[in-house]
């Protein structure tokens, strides 16, 4: 029915509201979502109760197949990362949803019958849903008015009392599934509404923001970087190091705000090489001798190219890379433009790359890169009947013989039998020649603007005006496609080195005890081959791996980091092949909730000991200079001017400085004086204040507090949902279960 069909086409849009059960009709029973599932935890925890897995993994496969349908509708593949997202919506939904019904439950948020049929009827002062929308709107302007509204209300009480009285199981459970959708979205609604209604802002605090914004300092400074001095300039012991992290330690900002491990890792690329390229570039000579020589394209495609895709006329239209509609067609870089214009037809052009393929393309025409046209149709419905088909070409040959410029607009509102232009006139823009079907598409490409015509197609005769045309043109190409991959050999030397310095790496950690001293000499074996180390951070209850991209280099990772012995230390016993790369990985931290210890801060607390030395010396050094002038001059740098608020509070092109800012509007800092000088983020400054621009005076803010309100009104919902889920302490666990992520 209509109205399923809709909700259906909307539903992960509506998931983006924060999750309301407004999938169950869709997605099956989920009443069960927490009992049995894997280990002590299964594959996550909502306060305190079990994420059921095979209740998940039933979600996971409906959401997959919904996402993978999407997509196929797009013409874009299905690929890992969307099964990872559909996954992860999976996931959020039995969170979110879990969290909010107990809310509701908590607060009494209830819909009667009376609220939910006004809901939907758009009484009582409620508005049309979106998702009801085509029940109101009226189908000759496309716009709602009074009349539609209540011949709308009649066609969609209709429906739902179709399915009220349905005898049929799967109908009754599309009413029970439709009424839930649309209760908990409503119950949703008010209880984010009741806690926006809570939001208030007072008159001190409008007045705070108006005076931040519209009370500015006038002021000359000068600065120096940090970077001016060298880091090997600056000493720091290992004492001194540590007695910064005892006296800064239980400082917030070094804490672990959650239980976590440190991985840190290196690639070993597996790159091909010169035997490699020369034996790929005898494959395309070879290849450009065959191509030229062909008199069967379609043939040597399929037989020569990785992607067997022979694309006859329009639908081998190539467009630039980067082009709106790059995954429809196939692509080209942009520098290329030129070359086809210039190349003569039947020639070949390329090799040139895409991504990580390479192209070797015939040129066999040319189309428009942009079309606009507008047709009316009268559609055949894919009849076979003679009589039929002559009763719909005397009606199309009728309209063509009245149509002109004038009228067509207005015909095509009255007759035309496609949906999906007539609200416009039967106007489409923006279109290729490949877009449509081949008979309309090579009209449009071809007919002289403004001529009307009629073409035959599957769908019915159409009456077609070109009403514009790019001069522009992209090429029709027949391509071959080759990967240029490393060979075997190849590979095999490239796993060779990989084991060679990960035996390295072992003979040399293996024979010590600290941490730090197993990550430094992680660390300085990798730098001496020129690799680059990179840490990850995986939280227990949630370890996300990013830079990896196959699941099985993912899996080896979580078990280097959540196998029952962990220890901080551990080195991967292989090289894990990921792709086009090894990697080379070391568990550096197992850091629990709270206070850091000494070896996860230790570098953190060295950057930023090294910073607090270097502004001590500048700061000495300038204070040892009276006057802005006289401190530019020794510096051989200028004395730069800027005007700073409290809202913004950067300090010219020097950056971001809160701290420096906020000194200078605390009022200690008078109208023509000199600070001493003052250590920022990226520097040392010697500051003086030329003048303030006070604020015009004024009683009312009204303008400050109707934005602090929306800001916080529009923050509010993503606010209440992390709180709830810190609350709840919500565990996934589901990285963890490498055989639940299909």
């Amino acid at each position: 029915m209509a109205i399923i069909s809709k909700i259906r086409d909307k539903s992960w849009l509506i998931v983006g509201f924060v999750g309301v059960a407004m999938l169950a009709f869709i997605l099956g029973d989920y009443n069960r979502m927490f009992g049995a599932g894997e280990g002590k935890y299964g594959i996550g925890l909502i306060d305190g109760e079990k994420v059921d897995i095979n209740d998940y993994n039933a979600l996971t496969e409906r959401v997959q197949n919904q996402d993978r349908s999407q997509k196929q509708q797009e013409n874009k593949p299905f690929t890992d990362e969307d099964i990872e997202a559909a996954n992860d919506k999976a996931f959020n939904f039995i969170v979110d949803s879990t969290l909010l019904q107990k809310e509701y439950a908590s607060l009494s948020i209830d819909v009667s019958d009376r609220e939910f049929n006004a809901y939907l009827m758009a009484t009582d002062g409620f508005n049309v849903l979106q998702d009801l929308n085509q029940f109101f709107v009226d189908k000759a302007t496309g716009v709602i008015s009074e009349q539609s509204m209540k011949s709308g209300r009649v066609e969609l009480q209709k429906t739902l009392s179709k399915l009220k009285t349905a005898k049929k199981a799967e109908e009754k459970a599309q009413w029970e599934g439709t009424k839930k959708y649309f209760t908990d979205r409503r119950k949703n609604e008010k209880y984010f509404s009741l806690v926006a209604q809570g939001i208030y802002v007072t008159k001190v605090e409008a007045r705070e923001e108006y005076l931040a914004k519209k009370e500015a300092k006038t002021i000359r400074f000068v600065s120096r970087r940090y970077a001016e001095i060298n880091d090997a300039e600056i000493k720091i012991s290992e004492e001194e190091l540590q007695a910064f992290y005892d006296e800064h330690k239980s400082e917030k900002k070094y804490w672990n705000r959650t239980n976590n491990r440190e991985v840190r890792m290196f690639d070993v690329a597996i790159k091909p090489s010169k035997n490699d390229t020369l034996a790929f570039d005898k494959t395309i000579a070879k290849l450009r001798q065959d191509f030229m020589s062909s008199t069967n394209d379609s043939a040597l495609v399929m037989n020569e190219s990785e992607m067997r895709n022979y694309l006859p006329g329009a639908r081998g239209i190539a467009v630039p890379v980067g082009h709106p509609k790059s995954n429809q067609y196939m692509s080209y870089p942009m520098d290329y433009d030129t070359i086809f214009k210039r190349t003569p037809i039947g020639q070949l052009v390329g090799p040139y790359r895409v991504g990580e393929a390479f192209y070797l393309s015939k040129l066999v025409g040319f189309s428009p890169a942009k079309i606009k046209a507008r047709h009316l149709l009268i559609a055949t419905n894919n009849s076979t009947d003679a009589k039929v088909l002559a009763a719909k070409k005397k009606t199309a040959d009728s309209l063509l013989a009245a149509i002109n410029k004038t009228n067509f607009g207005e015909l095509v509102q009255k007759y035309s039998d496609d949906p999906g232009s007539k609200d416009k006139g039967g106007e489409y823009a923006d279109f290729l020649e490949g877009d449509m079907v081949k008979e309309f598409g090579g009209y449009c490409a071809n007919a002289p603007i403004g001529k009307i015509g009629m073409v035959k197609t599957d769908f019915g005769y159409h009456i077609i005006e070109v009403l514009e045309r790019d001069a522009n043109r992209f090429p029709i190409l027949v391509s071959v496609v080759k990967s240029f991959k490393p060979s075997e050999e190849t590979i095999a030397n490239s796993e060779a080195e990989a084991n060679t310095l990960l035996g390295k790496i072992d003979q040399k950690i293996s024979k010590m005890n600290e941490v730090a001293q197993k990550i430094a000499a992680f660390d300085t074996l990798a730098n001496k081959k020129a690799f680059f180390v990179r840490p990850i951070t995986l939280e227990d209850n949630n370890p996300m791996i990013y830079g990896l991209t196959t699941k099985i280099a993912q899996d080896r990772i979580l078990e280097l980091a959540f196998n029952e012995d962990a220890e901080a230390g551990d080195l991967i016993q292989a090289p894990i092949r990921d792709k086009d790369k090894y990697v080379i990985a070391l568990l550096s931290a197992v850091k629990e909730k709270g206070e850091p210890q000494y070896h996860e801060v230790k570098e953190r607390m060295k950057k930023e000991l090294l910073e607090e030395k270097k502004a001590k010396r500048l700061m000495n050094e300038m204070a040892k200079i009276k006057g802005l002038d006289a401190l530019a001059r020794k510096y051989n740098t200028t004395v730069d001017t800027a005007q700073i608020t409290f809202a913004n509070p950067s300090i010219g092109n020097s950056g971001y400085e809160p701290e420096i800012v906020g000194a200078l509007f605390s009022g200690f800092v008078k109208d023509g004086q000199t600070t001493l000088p003052l250590k920022g983020k990226t520097g040392v400054y010697l500051i003086q204040v030329i003048s303030t621009q006070k604020a015009p005076s004024t009683a009312v803010y009204k303008e400050e507090k109707d934005q602090l309100t929306s800001t916080m009104k529009g923050n509010v919902q993503g606010l209440l949902m992390g709180a709830l889920r810190k609350s709840a302490e919500v565990v996934d666990n589901r990285k963890l279960f490498p055989r639940i992520r299909s």
